[in-house]
């Protein structure tokens, strides 16, 4: 149980006051939210300081290459049945943004926070978190957080006895690995879609075998834990063989994977999951995620996906042909500036959509596009994209500054 907060020291005061201003004055310059900005100031002038707010939290961590912001949106719906919750819930998710999203909760009971995957370790020394979600690890923006099997070696070193609950992907065996170094690990059967990197065994370089849903490595041993927690069609299965019943206003099969794992987040903290499911229903959107907008008289659905095994998940849930779909990509600095992944994402399953093709990087998609053998349309903007689509619901599938330059195009 989080106890009440002490006084900040004037020091951390200061930190905090000069951390909001410094991010009212990057909101009124149109500068977007102001928390990473308004992080950097107080943790300059308090290096400790996120140590300090964290202290009467009881601190939840949710990290992973995939579903992260999702995976804490609903976690912190769930928990706001047994008291208040500060969370960082727009995905300002290294210690800047934590620190701003934190200096905000001051009368919160629990802190519910998405850790960028590179600073995970570091973020769980400081606060001291009563438990730590690990969903999934994937090639993602490798020209910034390394190869997955160098970062589930980190992980794995960094949370080596750590006295936080771990809530673990016994599906994932870069997590397995990660986790396993922990005393206290609640495994859950989440599921993996994307297994192109997870064919070498993480403990021995070994070919990993996966019969069915299973999977073990033939020369060292290592293999899948028995979960306590699973996923099962439309039902979440706790520990005592009950099964209950997911309705979430969010699609799709990942995103039900996510509602497990916060279910048995949310039970470490002695919520039900019967409570804690029906909260999560409550979730419509994230960070305009999964949002259905109107612009130009059409119905566009804007989705996120970053990387390969975010692309195939987000492959699974859109609207089957003619449907038509833009494409969206970018390389900027908080994409990773490196595109070769695209080659990695199965785009023929776009084959009989109406495809059209912008961002920064289209002409590197549209290469890659021509490859798979797809017909589809470069433009210059979202304007011109939407112009030419044929009739139908749009889906719009974007990675991460793409999606954002277009919530700002289109008012979202």
């Amino acid at each position: 149980m989080a106890g009440n907060s002490g006084p900040l020291s004037p020091r951390a005061k200061l930190a905090v006051t000069a951390g909001k201003a410094a991010a009212a004055v990057s909101r009124a310059a149109g500068r977007g939210s102001g928390s990473v900005i308004g992080g950097k100031v107080a943790l300059k002038l308090d290096p400790d300081l996120l140590a300090r707010l964290a202290t009467h939290l009881d601190v939840v961590l949710v990290s992973a290459t995939n579903g992260k912001t999702t995976t804490t949106r609903l976690i912190a719906e769930a928990l706001r049945a047994s008291g208040p919750v500060v969370s960082n819930a727009l995905g300002a998710n290294m210690p800047a943004g934590i620190t701003s999203a934190l200096a905000g909760g001051s009368d919160a009971r629990y802190g519910v926070i998405e850790v960028d995957e590179k600073y995970l370790a570091g973020v769980a020394r400081d606060v001291s978190p009563k438990a730590i979600a690990l969903l999934n690890l994937s090639r993602d923006q490798l020209d910034r957080a390394a190869e997955t099997r160098m970062l589930a070696e980190k992980w794995r070193e960094g949370l080596a006895g750590t006295k936080a609950v771990i809530i673990a992907n016994a599906d994932d065996p870069l997590i397995v690995w990660a986790a396993s170094s922990s005393p206290n690990v609640v495994w859950v059967a989440a599921g993996q879609e994307w297994k192109d990197d997870a064919w070498s065994c993480p403990s021995c370089g070994g070919v990993m075998q996966r019969p069915g849903d299973d999977w073990f490595c033939g020369e060292c041993g290592f293999r899948r834990p028995t979960p306590s927690w699973a996923l099962s069609g439309d039902y979440v299965l706790d520990p005592h063989g009950s099964a209950w019943p997911i309705h979430l206003q969010l699609p799709g099969r990942a995103n039900k994977a996510n509602a497990t794992t916060s279910a048995a987040v949310a039970a470490t903290f002695g919520v039900p999951p019967q409570v804690a499911l029906e909260r999560m229903y409550q979730v419509q959107a994230v960070a305009g995620r999964f949002d259905v907008v109107q612009f130009l008289g059409r119905d566009i659905r804007l989705l996120l996906a970053k990387n390969p095994a975010g692309w195939l998940e987000t492959f699974s849930l859109i609207d089957g042909p003619p449907a038509p779909v833009i494409l969206a990509v970018n390389a900027r600095g908080a994409d990773g500036t490196d595109t070769s992944w695209l080659w990695d994402v199965d785009y023929p399953r776009l084959a009989g959509h109406p495809i059209f093709v912008i961002g920064d990087r289209k002409l590197d998609l549209a290469v890659r596009l021509e490859v798979a053998g797809l017909d589809f349309r470069v433009c210059e903007t979202v304007d011109e994209a939407v112009q030419q689509c044929p009739p139908g619901k749009i889906e719009l599938i974007a990675n991460y500054t793409a999606f954002q330059d277009v919530r700002r195009r289109v008012g979202n």
